[in-house]
């Protein structure tokens, strides 16, 4: 039976999936593959070129003009370590969800020492941190949230999201990355340029602290992307590779190194992450300008102390600046 047209929107996966083929497919061969109507395939295919998605159109069908390689939970899962897999109660990939975060904090906790993850191909409300908006260009982008339950609220402080900003940057070398460094205190960085940023969220009940922790990162950003998102300020992990990164070995890749960051800051806290932190801190050293609620500091960013805290050299003195009060920028002229 053919899927009505009121179905439309829940066309776009797997119409994508057959796409995803190199050689074109019409409209008639699409609509019964996915037993729908030719109509429903129109449709289908229009609400994928309005998610940005380059579909050309000839007398042979339709084709991507430039490949996708669409999220996979079960290749996902097969990548992953055994500890990691024996730690991840739940992965679930989406195609489209308002925030992975906010799936995942609006739900119970996972039992201590288990994990629920949340990936999406598309998030209509992507967040990054102090509410911005986090946009992730389809297909060339991977968005990746995962829950953890800390037993003890009290272990869970603002060094949580420099933690996590160092299991960013194992995966990305294991994965080949150079020149990955992190800029206090979520943002992961290539040249001096954004590549991706990490949100952490926290809801506490009865002692304990349900953490979700989100991950956005630029695979590939094209001119039409960079000129959408409105920033020359962002760069893409395909700069610092010498090979393409696949989605699904990416998304692996950071579930294993946060399902084994978690434990150990649960631990021993910030204190196992410190030295590696500041070995790849983008501005110690280097002129900066903290922005307050009530105005703006300009000095020296010389790291971050035991708490996380930024610490400016400003007049002779270091003055201490936390997360969720400051902002940090490179002085323009220093990049």
């Amino acid at each position: 039976m053919a899927v009505p047209l009121t179905h439309g929107l829940d066309l776009k996966r797997p119409l994508l999936a057959l796409l995803a083929h190199s050689e074109p497919r019409s409209a008639t061969w699409l609509a019964r593959a996915l037993d729908a109507k030719e109509l429903d395939i129109d449709t289908g295919i229009e609400q994928l070129r309005a998610l940005g998605i380059d579909i050309a159109a000839s007398h042979q069908g339709f084709r991507l003009q430039v490949g996708i390689e669409l999220l996979d939970a079960d290749a996902i899962h097969a990548a992953l370590r055994e500890e990691s897999a024996a730690r991840l109660r739940r992965l679930e990939v989406l195609f489209e969800v308002d925030s992975t975060n906010t799936r995942l904090l609006g739900r119970p906790g996972p039992p201590a020492a288990f994990a629920d993850a949340a990936l999406a191909e598309l998030q209509h409300a992507g967040r990054g941190r102090q509410g911005r908006r986090w946009i992730s260009p389809f297909g060339a982008s991977l968005a990746l949230s995962l829950s953890w339950t800390f037993r003890d609220a009290a272990r869970v402080d603002s060094t949580l999201s420099l933690a996590v900003g160092v299991a960013v940057s194992r995966a990305l070398g294991g994965l080949g990355a150079r020149g990955i460094l992190l800029k206090w205190p979520n943002d992961v960085w290539f040249e001096d340029r954004k590549v991706g940023g990490v949100l952490v969220e926290t809801k506490t009940c009865s002692g304990t602290a349900h953490v979700v922790v989100g991950v956005g990162l630029n695979l590939h950003l094209s001119e039409e992307s960079r000129n959408r998102i409105g920033s020359d300020g962002l760069a893409a992990l395909d700069e610092a590779c010498p090979s393409p990164i696949a989605r699904n070995a990416l998304a692996a890749a950071l579930l294993d190194q946060l399902l084994s960051m978690f434990p150990l800051f649960e631990r021993h806290g910030f204190e196992a992450f410190r030295d590696e932190w500041r070995s790849l801190d983008a501005l110690r050293g280097r002129p900066a300008r903290v922005l307050l609620a009530q105005g703006a500091v300009e000095g020296i960013a010389r790291g971050v102390d035991e708490d996380g805290g930024l610490l400016l050299e400003n007049g002779g003195r270091l003055e201490k600046f936390m997360s969720g009060e400051a902002s940090l920028r490179l002085l323009a002229g220093d990049a």
